[in-house]
Formats: C-alpha cells, sequence, structure tokens
C-alpha cells in the first residue's frame, strides 16, 4: 500500500472569502485556548488592567472636550481669570493623560509579550517533537521556513492582534462617548426643500457618518490586494533569508569548489522575488497613501466648515465651534479604525494565514500517524530487547515505494550489518526505526526507546560548551569530568581535554572526522544496550574506523550493534548481513546465514591532530 501524503497547505497566494474566514476563526481558537490555558499566566489579569486604563483613557478624552469649550469660550470672552485658570486646569489634566497612556502602553506590551510566549512555546513543542520537525521539512510543503512563522510571524501575529483590540474598544467607547456629545452641540439643520422645510436632528454625525463610510468603502476597494502582497513578501522574504543562511553554514563547501557565482545567481534569483513582491507592494501602498492622505487632510477642515453657518448665524460660540470640531474628530477617528489601519490588518493576516497553515500541517500530519486507517508504518516500543520488522515496505512520502514487504529479526547482542546499493532505502529504513519516518506499511517492533542511540554520518553538536556537545543530549554537567576525559582520551581527542568549557561552533572547530570521534564518545558515555549506525565511521581512514569499531565492542560488548556500511573491513565487526537488493516494486531484504567472527585487536590510539588552534581538517 502506498502512504497518502500530505497535503499541500502553504500559505496562499491569494486569499479566498473561505480561506480567509477560516484563518480569522483558527486564529480566534487559538486565542481563546491561550485564555483557558493553565499556563496562561496573569494574561487576564492584564487584559483587565488594559480595559480600565482604556476606560480612564476616554474619560479624560471627554473631559479635554469639556475643557475645549471652556478654554475658547475665556479667550472669547478676554477673561484673564478664567483663561489662567483653564491653563492649570489642562496642565493637570494633561499630566494624568499621560501617566494613564504610559502605564496603558507598558500593560499592552506586557499581554503582547505573554501571547508571544505562550505561542511560541507551544508551536516549539508542536514542531519540535517526535521527529515531526523531520517529517514536515520532508513531506508537507505548508511549513516551509518554519524559523520565520514561529519567530517573525508570531510576533506580528500577537503585537498587532493588541494593537486592533486595544485600538477597535477605543474607538468603540470614543464613538459611544461623543456621538451623544456631537448629536447635542450641532443641533438640527433647517433645510428648504421644494418649498417645505425640514429639520436634521444631529447633522453633524450623519456628516461624519457619512464621510466616514465613504472612505472605508474607497478604502476597502482601493487596498483589497495589500492581504495578498503581504503574504506573496513575507514567503519570498523568508526563501531569501534561507537561501542566505544555507550559504553560510556551507561556506566551506561553497569556496573549496569555487560555487560563489552560482550561489550569488542562486541567492540573487531569491532577492529578485522579494523585489518583486516589494514593488507590487508599494504600488498598491501607494495607491492607498493617495486615498488616505487626502482623506486625512480633509478631514482637518470639514467639520469646521459643515458647522461654520451655525457659527455664523451666532447660535454657537467660538468655543461651542472647538468643542463640536474636537467631538467631530473624536466620532470621526473613531469610525475611520479600519481606515487608519488596513495596511496593518493586510500585514497581521498573512502573518495570521503562516501561522495558521504551519498548525494545520501538524495537526494535518499528527491525524495522519494515528488514524488507524492510513497506511503508515506501525512502531510498538516493546519490553523485549529485540528489533523486528514484520511485512514492512518503506515509501517516499509521495508514495513511492523503496523497500517492499522486508521481514527481519534482530535480537539483543547481536551485529548487523545492512548493505545495499545506493538508493536502495538503508538510510530511510533506519529513519523508520528512529520514528522519523511514517510513510509506508507494515509494522516495527523495538526495544525501549531510552535504550536506543542513532550515530549519522554528521554528528549533531549544539551550541554552547564541547561538554554540552560530548554530554548531549543530556545536560552538561550529567557525567564527572573523569568520565568525560577518559573518553575523549579512547577516542584520540586528548587536545581537547582543556577546552571542555569553551563556547564554540564546534560543527565548524572540528573536522567531520573529529566530530565522529566525538560521537563515539559520547557512545562510550551513554552505554546504550542498542547502537544504530549510519555510515558513522565514513570520514575516518580504514585504521581509525576499525580502532573505533574495536573500541565500541571492547567498552559495550554486550550491546547490538547495527550499521550501515559501504566498506568490506566493516563486515569483520558485525555477526551477520542483511543486504538490500534492488528489485521492481521496491528493495528485497535478504538474509544471510549468520556467521562466527573472530574478534580482532586494532590500535587504541586514535592519530593526533598536527595543530592545537585552529584544528587540522
Amino acid at each position: 500500500m502506498s502512504p497518502t501524503p500530505v497535503s499541500n497547505t502553504n500559505g496562499p497566494s491569494v486569499l479566498a472569502p473561505h480561506e480567509a474566514e477560516h484563518t480569522l476563526r483558527a486564529f480566534w481558537q487559538i486565542t481563546r485556548t491561550w485564555l483557558k490555558a493553565p499556563d496562561r499566566g496573569n494574561a487576564r489579569l492584564l487584559i483587565g488592567g488594559l480595559l480600565l486604563l482604556t476606560v480612564a483613557q476616554v474619560l479624560i478624552q471627554i473631559r479635554f472636550n469639556l475643557w475645549n469649550r471652556d478654554f475658547f469660550n475665556a479667550l472669547e470672552s478676554r477673561n484673564g481669570a478664567a483663561f489662567r485658570s483653564q491653563i492649570y486646569f489642562f496642565l493637570g489634566l494633561a499630566a494624568l493623560s499621560m501617566g494613564v497612556a504610559v502605564y496603558q502602553l507598558y500593560v499592552k506590551q506586557l499581554i503582547q509579550l505573554r501571547w508571544r510566549e505562550w505561542l511560541t512555546k507551544h508551536l516549539l513543542e508542536a514542531w519540535l517533537r517526535e521527529g515531526r520537525h523531520y517529517q514536515l521539512e520532508m513531506a508537507a510543503e505548508g511549513a516551509d521556513n518554519p524559523d520565520q512563522r514561529i519567530a517573525e510571524d508570531v510576533r506580528i501575529s500577537a503585537d498587532l492582534a493588541v494593537d486592533f483590540a486595544t485600538g477597535l474598544l477605543t474607538s468603540v467607547m470614543m464613538l459611544t462617548a461623543f456621538i451623544g456629545i456631537l448629536w447635542t452641540l450641532s443641533g438640527p439643520l433647517h433645510i428648504a426643500l421644494a418649498g417645505r422645510q425640514m429639520d436634521v436632528p444631529g447633522y453633524m454625525v450623519w456628516a461624519a457618518l457619512a464621510y466616514a463610510l465613504l472612505g472605508t468603502f474607497l478604502t476597502w476597494i482601493v487596498g483589497r490586494p495589500l492581504v495578498r502582497l503581504n503574504v506573496s513578501r513575507t514567503t519570498a522574504e523568508a526563501d531569501f533569508r534561507f537561501g542566505l543562511n544555507r550559504a553560510r553554514e556551507s561556506g566551506e563547501g561553497i569556496a573549496l569548489i569555487r560555487g560563489e557565482a552560482d550561489e550569488r545567481r542562486a541567492v540573487t534569483k531569491l532577492f529578485g522575488g522579494v523585489a518583486t513582491s516589494v514593488r507590487g507592494l508599494m504600488r498598491s501602498q501607494r495607491n492607498l497613501m493617495w486615498l488616505t492622505s487626502a482623506y486625512g487632510t480633509l478631514a482637518m477642515i470639514f467639520p469646521t466648515i459643515v458647522a461654520s453657518p451655525a457659527y455664523f448665524a451666532g447660535a454657537i460660540t467660538l468655543g461651542g465651534l472647538m468643542q463640536i470640531g474636537a467631538a467631530f474628530a473624536q466620532v470621526q477617528g473613531a469610525l475611520n479604525w479600519f481606515v487608519d489601519n488596513f495596511g496593518p490588518i493586510a500585514q497581521w493576516r498573512s502573518a495570521v494565514s503562516r501561522i495558521v497553515s504551519f498548525r494545520d500541517v501538524i495537526e494535518e500530519l499528527d491525524a495522519l500517524m494515528q488514524d488507524p486507517t492510513q497506511p503508515t508504518i506501525s512502531i510498538h516500543e516493546g519490553k523485549t530487547e529485540a528489533l523486528v520488522f514484520r511485512n514492512l515496505e518503506v515509501a517516499f512520502a509521495n508514495g513511492t515505494t523503496v523497500i517492499a514487504d522486508a521481514s527481519a529479526e534482530i535480537h539483543a547482542g547481536e551485529r548487523v550489518l545492512i548493505q545495499g546499493e545506493s538508493g536502495t532505502g538503508k538510510s530511510t529504513l533506519f529513519r523508520a526505526i528512529g520514528g522519523l519516518w511514517p510513510w509506508g506499511a507494515g509494522e516495527i517492533k523495538t526495544p525501549p526507546r531510552d535504550s536506543m542511540m542513532f550515530m549519522p554520518q554528521r554528528p549533531y553538536l549544539p551550541l554552547g560548551t564541547l561538554q554540552a556537545a560530548l554530554a548531549y543530549p543530556a545536560e552538561p554537567d550529567r557525567f564527572p569530568a573523569e568520565a568525560l576525559n577518559d573518553a575523549l582520551q579512547k577516542v584520540g581527542l586528548e587536545q581537547l581535554l582543556d577546552r571542555l568549557g569553551e563556547e564554540e561552533r564546534w560543527d565548524r572547530m572540528l573536522s567531520l572526522g573529529e566530530q565522529q570521534r566525538l560521537a563515539f564518545a559520547r557512545l562510550l558515555l551513554h552505554k546504550p544496550r542498542w547502537i544504530f549506525m549510519d555510515e558513522a565511521t565514513a570520514a575516518l581512514d580504514e585504521a581509525n574506523q576499525d580502532a573505533m569499531m574495536q573500541l565500541v565492542l571492547d567498552e559495550l560488548p554486550d550491546a547490538a550493534l547495527i550499521s550501515i556500511g559501504h566498506r568490506p573491513g566493516l563486515a569483520a565487526f558485525h555477526t551477520r548481513t542483511l543486504k538490500l537488493v534492488r528489485a521492481d516494486g521496491g528493495a528485497q531484504l535478504a538474509l544471510p546465514k549468520r556467521k562466527t567472527v573472530k574478534k580482532r585487536q586494532w590500535p587504541r590510539v586514535m592519530a593526533k591532530p598536527t595543530a592545537y588552534s585552529p584544528l587540522v581538517r
């Protein structure tokens, strides 16, 4: 049976209405989960505090509006005492407003940080568990550039969501408060139409509504492409950064084969995608800027023009005119929330769509792994010390079979060498044993996971000290200094004894051969009962390879050893060989008879580098 490939749920280039609805609904579900989660911290308390501070700021703005009337009336009447009194009152009100604004910003930033911390933590837990990060890279196109999604898109989503919620809440409260003030202040508008006298009550409110609705409609028409263009730009930027990081990480290989020109072409092409996306975004923002600039400029004088007939008729004072203008500005500002935030909304929606698609792909893969009707490899961690394949089929994510109908048993203490031509699925079989490769069918029974240790061709060396790299994945202080020193000496890395506490990029400081020796030292420290090697000695010469293998047999004589390797000398350290033979419909597993191997002795001292720093490769 062929596996069902994970569908492509990549961030869409164009958000159709149903996709946009799914994105917003999914983000609201994430928000509710955060607010109900046991690890939400003091999020609810902070949200309550932000709400109170927002109410306080609105009340202060209402009092500012009343001050506006009294101040200009005192100015118009040339009342010096009242004028000075209003100045002092303004200073106190301004100080109160600044204090509320400062803590409102601080509490809002705390909410943004708490939300980002929680969302980052849970995305990391979903991504970095049970090999999901590897499986997503192999099969799920909707999870490209997870670093960008978890770092940048989460920040944008959380920060702008809190900004929007605060701004929208403030706008609603401002509208509720000032629409009543504006209605009362503006009074009726007398219109003579077809010989009849008509009164329009609260005409300034209707003028504000008409002005805001017109601006909102035009903004939506002009700015619609921004969502699609922001998604395109975010993806292009992430691809460009990935290309730069890949060139940096592969600097030695590129330099040795003089591949700089080709690398420049590739990275330049990626930046071309960025430039194309940015140019499209710039054109759309330019068109929107024409509209918003004209709209905002006209708004400075529009309320005064509309209210001026009443002022010239003597129905209102100068203070009343200023108060009407200020109230109109508050109502219009509240109604213009969509106009003012259309650009950031488009950016936020693009970031949210990438987070939601990332989460969807992870959940889809989880569902695939847990669905008993799907043809995936069934892995059972057994209590007995044995590795068993039963009717095992290993396939690529697209359904192509690599290994067909393999059955075998390997018992504790056995030493088995797996060989076969390139492309017959040897390394893929190892990934399936390790639980990283679900695509296929059949069953694998493994010994307890904590008794197994895998050694890939290029060992993983984490950032940090050499001691941390040697103890990985255990804590750096898990093993005593004597054990660390003894392990390094046994693998011939005595020159590193004084550098255990140094922090370096050890994956660059050490040659691949030295890294493989370090992996053997790590093996001696952890002492697993089951050892899986995938070309773990490929960078060593034959003498050092033989010495490393003999070291394993001497130090861990009861451990089971399953190796992938091509060198003829490796067979001497194994009791039997399994061969993957290429065939139509997938490689077949041949099972030769067991053989008895006489123990061989190999040199225990490794060749040392000829220089100390930097280490010779």
